[in-house]
């Protein structure tokens, strides 16, 4: 009898597995597993409830976007503090990466969406009083993307895109902004914290440029990296040409210096034909 009821047992429980396991081959539509791959917040929700479609078809999978108001604003203050905190380093504790405005962005971006644990301050250097909350969500770069947080190919999301070289680690100023970033505004007064000013230099040979509101208010501030065509080896003073010459220099600059620049160019008025506006990540739309 004990022998029976065993086998009955064992056999409910392997047909269970296997019931299960077509389950979720049905339902994941890439290569991903759900193993170790998400915070234990989305393993509760399970890739099950994860949302594989693009309701902007801007490329960014909806399970990227922060609807949670919490989550967006904890991630504008990671963003603003680890940008805001290069400039106040000695350059040589400044990330070897950050070499230019995309770069800034770059390492910005990717720490702001990581855990902050006491690893992950050893490991940056960055010592803040009183660190901002955690994003819920998710954590990079356990997300099915995994290290390839940057869209890199034109158009919407389709489920393929895990594998097939439509994210990279890498992307330049112009496709951060055309392909991971969307338009708000030309008026600087609607940007919010965390929000992204684009320039297009025509004539340079490196045309596009980039700077981050760090702060908005009665006196708001950018900060940008001068990129490698800077001719002030890190000594000019903040209110100089945002790039040039070399080496460059980091810099916190109030938003009245730039619109009162000494070269039109640099003005983000919307009457300037080199300023393209200010742009909003991907993962912030439709929840503002």
């Amino acid at each position: 009898m004990f022998a029976l009821t065993f086998l009955v047992t064992l056999g409910a429980l392997v047909l269970y597995l296997c019931r299960d396991g077509i389950a979720a081959r049905q339902i994941q539509p890439s290569r991903w597993q759900a193993s170790s791959h998400f915070t234990a917040t989305a393993l509760a929700r399970s890739p099950r409830s994860l949302t594989w479609s693009d309701r902007f078809s801007d490329g960014t999978p909806d399970f990227l976007r922060l609807a949670d108001p919490a989550d967006q604003a904890a991630f504008r203050r990671w963003f603003t503090l680890i940008a805001e905190y290069q400039t106040i380093r000695p350059p040589a504790e400044v990330p070897a990466e950050i070499a230019d405005c995309a770069s800034l962005l770059r390492y910005s971006y990717r720490e702001a969406l990581k855990r902050h644990d006491e690893s992950w301050f050893r490991a940056t250097g960055i010592e803040v009083p009183a660190p901002p909350g955690e994003i819920s969500a998710w954590s990079y770069p356990h997300t099915p993307l995994e290290a390839a947080l940057f869209r890199v190919w034109p158009g919407p999301f389709q489920p393929g895109d895990i594998s097939d070289g439509a994210f990279a680690q890498f992307a330049d100023a112009k496709t951060l902004v055309e392909r991971n970033a969307y338009f708000v505004s030309r008026d600087v007064r609607t940007a919010l914290p965390g929000d992204l000013l684009f320039y297009r230099q025509f004539g340079q040979s490196s045309p596009w440029h980039s700077m981050i509101l760090v702060r908005s208010g009665a006196v708001p501030e950018v900060v940008y990296d001068t990129g490698p065509d800077h001719p002030s080896h890190r000594q000019r003073p903040a209110s100089g040409d945002p790039g040039d010459g070399r080496p460059g220099e980091l810099r916190r600059v109030l938003l009245s210096e730039l619109l009162n620049h000494p070269e039109p160019q640099w003005r983000p008025l919307p009457g300037n034909p080199n300023f393209l506006g200010i742009y909003r990540w991907n993962i912030l739309r439709g929840t503002q």
